[in-house]
């Protein structure tokens, strides 16, 4: 009788503290992943330098990828969707038959590139047109010239380290004593 009482109590000791253990991590493994986002599109403003020719005034991280074309008169205007897609393909065609200036050894790039090409040199380039990545990020000449498709170098380098940083995302945690809003996760043993 003395040894089932101490197996009871074992039993119930460890069913407890195996309780609590799936409890704190089951409540707070989902937030993991929504710590470090990844940005899904990118905002992107386009500016004509010469008759059809273009470079990339200026690009940052955002949830849904938006171009703004702004031409030679100062005129704006936001792509569509198609328009986008369309540019995508027409380049990726321009792309196998060897004839972009995004995958050429040394294009004539000082005034701009064609819109298509200067979208695929973007961030939002590399989302829209992620299958074709595979043909573009191994070409040592895409990598050299994608930075001719910025307005400067400044505007390059800092929309580079825009998109390589993550992004700090405001989401509700629940389970154990971690009812609140966090933008950064500790670890501790509370969820807090």
């Amino acid at each position: 009788m003395k040894y089932i009482n101490r197996l009871s109590t074992m039993a119930a000791a460890t069913g407890l503290g195996a309780l609590l253990v799936t409890g704190v991590t089951g409540c707070t493994s989902s937030n993991t992943q929504q710590e470090a986002v990844q940005p899904k599109g990118a905002f992107v403003i386009i500016e004509e330098t010469a008759p059809g020719k273009y470079k990339i005034k200026d690009e940052f991280p955002a949830d849904e990828t938006r171009i703004v074309l702004k031409d030679l008169n100062g005129t704006e205007r936001v792509l569509t969707k198609e328009e986008m897609d369309k540019l995508v393909k027409e380049e990726a065609a321009k792309i196998d038959n060897g004839t972009s200036p995004l995958t050429q050894k040394n294009p004539e790039v000082s005034q701009g590139m064609g819109l298509g090409s200067v979208l695929l040199s973007s961030i939002a380039g590399a989302m829209i047109g992620s299958w074709i990545g595979n043909k573009l990020f191994g070409n040592q000449n895409y990598q050299n010239n994608r930075k001719a498709g910025y307005k400067s170098p400044s505007t390059y380098q800092r929309s580079k380290k825009s998109f390589s940083k993550p992004r700090k995302s405001t989401s509700k945690r629940s389970g154990f004593f971690g009812n609140r809003k966090s933008s950064t996760r500790s670890g501790g043993f509370f969820g807090g």
